[in-house]
């Protein structure tokens, strides 16, 4: 059984000196995260194609099973919605990733709320003509595919032509109560608000969750995740799942805390996650 978990980042200032040792070069930052976690969402990725040397930074610093969900370029999902003039930029970003070999678990295609049920003939030849080396994996919020159940059926025949996985982002907790806290007024704002699916069309589902800045709360709805993670694993997936908060203060701790839920679900999943890295105590100080 194998069990991802991670966060949207790898580097965050709230975890600096708590969780990680600080300071720490660019060279060590994903290292020390991955003494935590064995998935990260390549997030920065969505706003610019980083450097093959930096990327190549990247893999250095962690091993062959851990996991990269990398966030195409917006360029090519919300600029040129996948039309062919993409399929240049497409090519730039994958020799990029190219120094990741294994690392690079999927490539996520998060498609802007606007792109609904008209455009899946654009998504259709954007994945027929990607490179089929790569795994696929889309992220839709045009409400249409959560309630119209032949754009659903429509949209799961096209990355089934393909083996891609539909990514769903869940904040079913994030909206079920009013936001407390400027993070959570801020996320309500920026967050698409959409039904849960919990179906997954491949051997490899991808979930993100996003629960509250309250830690309990967050872990209270979680829990239909937990049962349906162990039933994914039972079933002999692999699914990589990313824990979110608003602030994401305490995500760390909260995608290890995850893992443990679901391994006192399927006892067989090993604790493979390794042990974090030891943060020095400050010097004591007079004030």
């Amino acid at each position: 059984m194998q069990l991802h978990v991670g966060c949207a980042m790898w580097t965050h200032t709230p975890w600096n000196g708590r969780f990680l040792p600080h300071p720490l070069p660019a060279s060590e930052r994903l290292e020390a995260y991955a003494t935590w976690c064995n998935a990260v969402e390549g997030n920065t990725t969505f706003y610019a194609t980083p450097a093959r040397a930096t990327v190549e930074m990247w893999a250095a610093q962690v091993a062959p099973d851990f996991r990269f969900v990398l966030k195409l370029p917006k360029v090519i999902t919300h600029d040129l919605r996948l039309h062919d003039q993409a399929d240049a930029e497409l090519r730039t970003f994958l020799e990029a990733m190219r120094p990741l070999g294994s690392r690079a678990h999927a490539l996520g295609i998060q498609l802007p709320a606007s792109f609904g049920p008209s455009e899946l003939g654009a998504l259709a030849a954007f994945l027929q003509r990607a490179p089929s080396a790569f795994r696929y994996a889309v992220e839709v919020r045009h409400p249409a595919f959560f309630s119209d159940d032949r754009a659903t059926q429509q949209l799961e025949q096209v990355l089934g032509r393909v083996g891609a996985e539909w990514v769903p982002f869940d904040t079913v907790t994030l909206f079920e109560t009013a936001a407390s806290s400027y993070g959570e007024r801020e996320a309500w704002l920026n967050k698409p608000r959409l039904p849960r699916r919990t179906r997954a069309l491949t051997q490899y589902p991808i979930v993100r969750y996003i629960g509250r800045d309250d830690v309990e709360v967050t872990a209270a709805g979680w829990q239909y995740l937990a049962d349906q993670t162990a039933g994914w694993l039972q079933e002999g997936r692999s699914p990589t799942v990313f824990l979110h908060t608003p602030d994401n203060v305490e995500a760390l701790a909260l995608a290890r805390r995850f893992y443990e839920d679901v391994r006192s679900r399927a006892p067989e999943l090993v604790p493979i996650l390794p042990s974090p890295v030891s943060v020095p105590a400050e010097p004591p100080t007079l004030f």
